[in-house]
């Protein structure tokens, strides 16, 4: 940087020089010859102090706050990327807990579908099998009626029998008679079933 200063100090002296001879004639003091050593002189000790003020306290200064800006921002990048991460596993474990619940709730589901299928089906059988002994119940009771129906019959028709010829002729008939005739008629009557 001082080699840059110098070497701008004399390329301007050069250039004033090659304008003062062409101007010494005219009357610009600062082109003149014999006022270029004091000028020369103010020149360097004003760019000197100004490049040590600026070199020994302005630009240490901005170049701290340019690295501390620059730390504050890798800080600051480095925490929004561990936040980005911890909210990313975040994420991730509350999707798992999410698919974890669903995958719960239908085993529960089927479980308690499983269990209430079972119960429909032992409920089912259960009343199957009470329907079943009730229609045997009344089988059997039909059947003891067909069995003990066709004495009944035969002997309240033996006694309306006798009660009518009684009534119709004044005499007692003899009921084995009487129940001779209506076993007949009703062994021709089941006879008469069977073949239909």
């Amino acid at each position: 940087m001082l080699r840059k200063i110098i070497f701008q100090i004399f390329a301007l002296n050069f250039v004033l020089l090659t304008s003062a001879q062409s101007a010494e004639s005219g009357g610009m003091p600062q082109l003149n010859p014999e006022f270029w050593i004091s000028q020369v002189f103010w020149l360097v000790l004003t760019f000197g102090i100004l490049y040590l003020v600026l070199s020994k306290l302005v630009l240490p200064k901005i170049s701290d706050n340019l690295e501390t800006r620059k730390s504050q921002i890798l800080e600051n990048i480095e925490t929004a990327e561990k936040q980005r991460e911890e909210s990313e596993d975040k994420i991730k474990q509350f999707e798992k807990i999410i698919l974890e619940s669903k995958i719960e709730a239908k085993n529960y589901f089927n479980d308690r579908r499983q269990e209430v299928l079972e119960d429909i089906n032992k409920k089912r059988i259960a009343l199957e099998k009470d329907i079943d002994d009730e229609i045997s119940a009344v089988e059997e009771e039909i059947n003891k009626l067909k069995n003990t129906s066709g004495e009944k019959i035969t002997k309240i028709a033996i006694e309306t029998s006798s009660d009518l010829i009684n009534q119709l002729i004044g005499e007692e008939v003899n009921n084995s008679s009487i129940s001779a005739i209506v076993e007949d008629q009703s062994r021709k009557n089941k006879e008469r079933q069977h073949d239909i």
